[in-house]
Formats: C-alpha cells, sequence, structure tokens
C-alpha cells in the first residue's frame, strides 16, 4: 500500500511563509510525478503545483504562479511546496498527490492515483 504524508501545514498571517512537506516511498519517487492540490471550505478541489518524474518540469495553478515552487528531492523521498506572500485566500486543506506514473505534470486530479490525508494551511489577515 502507498503512504503519502504531508506535514509543515500551520497558522500563518498574510504576507507570510509556509513550507509543505510530502514523504513517501524511494519507488514513488523514482516513478512518479507528483503535485499539490488544496480544496478551501465550500469549493472544489483546485491543482496548485505539479513536477514531473524526470526532468523536474513544472507547472502551478493561475492563483499562485510567482509565490509558491514545488521542487522534490527523490534521495530524500520528499517533495515540497514553499509558500510565500501568503493570502488569506489561500487558506485550504492541501493534499500531496502522486501520479502519473513516469508521467508529465497534469492538472486534472483524476490523473493522479495516490493521495494522502492533506494538512491545513491557514492564513489570517
Amino acid at each position: 500500500q502507498v503512504q503519502v504524508v504531508e506535514s509543515g501545514g500551520g497558522l500563518v498571517q498574510a504576507g507570510g511563509s509556509l513550507r509543505l512537506s510530502c514523504a513517501a516511498s524511494a519507488y514513488i519517487f523514482s516513478t512518479y510525478a507528483m503535485g499539490w492540490f488544496r480544496q478551501a471550505p465550500g469549493k472544489e478541489r483546485e491543482f496548485v503545483a505539479g513536477i514531473s518524474w524526470s526532468t523536474g518540469s513544472t507547472k502551478f495553478g493561475d492563483s499562485v504562479k510567482g509565490r509558491f515552487t514545488i521542487s522534490r528531492d527523490n534521495a530524500k523521498n520528499t517533495l515540497y511546496l514553499q509558500m510565500t506572500g501568503l493570502k488569506p485566500e489561500d487558506t485550504a486543506l492541501y493534499y500531496c498527490a502522486v501520479g502519473p506514473l513516469y508521467g508529465g505534470v497534469w492538472t486534472d486530479e483524476k490523473k493522479y492515483e495516490y493521495w494522502g490525508q492533506g494538512t491545513q494551511v491557514t492564513v489570517s489577515s
């Protein structure tokens, strides 16, 4: 069974920064593209950022471009989401997602196979 575990969420003031981490197995990091999604109360889950499995190419949702960066450390089997310039509208439950196998970056959540439980990010104004 694939385990995906997020960490690093918390409460931060507007304009602040947070770094989310996502840990998974070595197999996952060597073969899968990965991404971050988020879901705010009463809203649909939306794509935040993704990174391909091999080239490290990245893609970001329009609302976070220029503020968030995504990276992966395959040696540590960890995915990161560095968030800066946080806004109250960034408040959401953030999910780490795994997939597609040997894939590039997809914004469609249906392309992702495994999900973590989520880590809460709350940005106060």
